[in-house]
């Protein structure tokens, strides 16, 4: 059953299991060992490092929870997004495939920075549908590398995030409908022209290239693991959207850890809450209309198939938010706790804060979450300020 509160709802997955095994199957999407090779290619871009893993001691002491860790995104590349991982990684595996198609070698990542195939590359046009960040990632993966873009937005993307993507050189075509109408029509734009689409979205007759994307996102847990220094949280709060992220979040620490593995809670807005009503009446679900939610980045109503493989039995609880937590949360990390950082995080960001303050004082909902004064918490910390305009507006109290 769902359990309410003002602020959020919860639903405890039955088809849960921390003895089950990470089978094949599932390796086949995402596996720990995948996760190095991945983080041996990225070493090789520019500007690469390792983002910050903050320990937030005031923020736990104020939500009453032992330790809460915050893996900060804002910081990642030029982009300030974890998405800058995904896509572009994705780019990078088929500029490779196609070298090798055109001319029977296998490159390397490297080769792809060395100018050695840059005609090769020349004739690639990528294309993705995006609310923002991840059509950013694969404009930026494309200019990175010299390819063409072609970036399907929807309705509701922010002119500022439009601009930015058209600043990184892509050709940005926005569309009347929600991101599942941008999706469908940039598939189909995408074979009607021989383009390569690089979704994070996985459907029938699609599932390869999202695999690349996951790929790219376990750099980033790979790093959240090092920078733990063997402490295994309790429990991951981690963002909804179509469940690429979260099923890689799963999947890693799932491969990784296997029964000692955190708590996976996915969190989602009110408004877009596919995974949650996929796993109450157990069949994917389709939400429609507008998924209207300052969550731009969590603003889909169709779960990803190769998601679902993983978080149908490994996502332990599925959450969402009301849009009034989020621009608290947004201040609160901006503000810092105590002596902990100001952190500058975007509305994406935020969800499992958000969800961390929707439970503050409800003793019967931190139950069952499993969360209480012992619990150790780690939180995906997605995006910065990736539109800075609207960033500042929350800030000031205008949103």
């Amino acid at each position: 059953m769902l359990n309410k509160n003002r602020y959020l709802t919860h639903y405890r997955n039955p088809k849960a299991n921390k003895n089950a095994p990470y089978t094949d199957a599932m390796r086949s999407i995402l596996s720990a060992s995948k996760a190095r090779e991945a983080m041996a290619d990225m070493r090789h871009w520019p500007g690469y490092s390792a983002t910050p893993l903050h320990e937030l001691a005031g923020l736990a002491d104020q939500i009453e929870v032992g330790k809460l860790f915050y893996k900060d995104e804002s910081t990642r590349f030029e982009l300030k997004s974890f998405k800058s991982l995904g896509g572009s990684y994705a780019v990078a595996m088929q500029l490779l495939l196609a070298i090798r198609l055109e001319t029977g070698k296998q490159a390397k990542v490297e080769d792809l920075f060395s100018g050695k195939y840059a005609e090769v590359i020349r004739q690639v046009t990528v294309a993705t549908a995006t609310d923002g960040n991840h059509g950013r990632s694969v404009a930026w993966g494309a200019r990175m590398f010299g390819c063409a873009c072609v970036i399907y937005i929807h309705a509701d993307v922010s002119v500022g995030r439009e601009r930015s993507m058209a600043e990184l050189g892509a050709e940005v075509i926005r569309i009347a409908g929600n991101y599942d109408d941008s999706v469908k029509e940039a598939d189909q734009a995408a074979k009607e022209n021989g383009w390569i689409i690089v979704s994070d979205n996985s459907y029938e007759g699609y599932m390869e290239i999202p695999k690349s994307v996951a790929l790219g996102y376990s750099v980033m847990l790979q790093e959240a693991v090092d920078q733990l220094d063997g402490h295994i949280p309790s429990h991951v709060f981690i963002q909804g959207g179509c469940g690429g992220l979260a099923s890689a979040v799963c999947g890693f620490f799932w491969d990784l850890w296997g029964d000692q593995r955190p708590r996976l809670i996915v969190v989602e807005p009110e408004q877009a809450n596919c995974l949650q009503l996929s796993a109450v009446e157990e069949k994917l679900v389709i939400v429609d209309g507008k998924l209207e939610t300052l969550m731009a980045g969590l603003a889909c109503g169709e779960v990803s198939l190769l998601a679902w493989k993983i978080l149908e039995t490994g996502a332990d609880d599925f959450t969402t938010v009301a849009e009034a937590l989020v621009p608290e949360s947004m201040r609160l990390l901006a503000r810092g706790c105590g002596d902990d950082p100001s952190i500058e995080a975007g509305e994406s960001a935020v969800a499992g804060i958000a969800a961390l303050l929707g439970i503050q004082g409800d003793e019967a909902m931190r139950k069952l979450m499993g969360v209480d004064n012992n619990s150790s918490i780690l939180i995906i910390g997605t995006e910065g300020a990736t539109d800075p305009e609207l960033y500042q507006q929350i800030l000031h109290g205008e949103r």
